[in-house]
């Protein structure tokens, strides 16, 4: 029982701590200094290098969803709706969450491991005698960069996914380009972009207050940084689901 409790102590000391991180990369964002350069550079590493992966997987994604689709709805003579269905799914669900998922893995267990390494090398505590404020410079800088690149690689993800869903149903379905975009413009509607941009950047701000939080936290030299970095991966990937079903249900319910 008093190990039950402090783990719900435990559990609670990081909600707070994760909350915290929040509200402060938020509001330090727009404070100066902006820090712009630092911003940019951040943006290069979060989004243009995430590029390569997020093609490859939103691509590979639209084509086995477009097989997988049009097998299945052919068996109920459906299987011109192909397009309207992955389309909509790709923008609305699974564009934003694999690719959060992706740059969780790939960024968010970065800035842990990075920021991490200087809270335990004591560059951290260097920065604020030297009069800086690290939340500032580190946190905010990547929290802006990854809310602003995020959306952006969800966007170019699902234009690939759907290039993908293109080629095998002309390919391989019998279904006439004309007709697979037509279709998928006539059953893709302002709510289903909404909410595909909108999950993108809610999970940035998650990503990107939990890693940070995570990496300003470690202790324990470089095992503790190992650790960190793990379980930023864990729970921005569970937060990611939980945030997705909670946004699909709010943005279905206002409809």
């Amino acid at each position: 029982m008093k190990a039950h409790f402090h783990w719900f102590l435990d559990f609670l000391h990081h909600v707070h701590g994760i909350t915290e991180m929040f509200g402060r990369s938020l509001a330090l964002s727009f404070i100066k200094p902006f820090y712009l350069r630092e911003t940019v550079e951040q943006m290069y590493h979060i989004g243009f290098k995430s590029l390569s992966i997020v093609l490859m997987t939103s691509t590979f994604t639209g084509l086995v969803l477009a097989m997988q689709f049009g097998h299945e709805m052919s068996v109920f003579g459906a299987k011109m709706y192909t397009s309207s269905v992955l389309v909509v799914s790709l923008v609305r669900e699974l564009g934003p969450v694999i690719i959060s998922l992706v740059v969780a893995g790939r960024v968010g267990a970065g800035i842990t491991a990075e920021l991490g390494s200087m809270a335990v090398t004591e560059q951290i505590d260097a920065m604020r005698a030297l009069g800086t404020n690290p939340y500032k410079k580190l946190a905010a800088t990547r929290f802006l960069a990854l809310s602003i690149t995020l959306p952006l690689l969800v966007a170019i993800g699902d234009l690939c996914g759907m290039l993908g869903g293109w080629l095998v149903s002309v390919t391989s379905l019998g279904i006439s380009s004309d007709y697979y975009w037509s279709n998928a413009a006539h059953y893709l509607f302002f709510s289903d972009i909404f909410a595909g941009l909108l999950k993108p950047f809610i999970f940035a701000m998650t990503i990107a207050s939990i890693s940070c939080y995570l990496g300003f936290s470690v202790t324990g030299g470089t095992k503790g940084v190992g650790e960190a970095t793990t379980r930023s991966v864990v729970v921005s990937s569970i937060l990611i689901f939980i945030l997705d079903f909670l946004i699909t249900k709010v943005t279905l319910g206002a409809i």
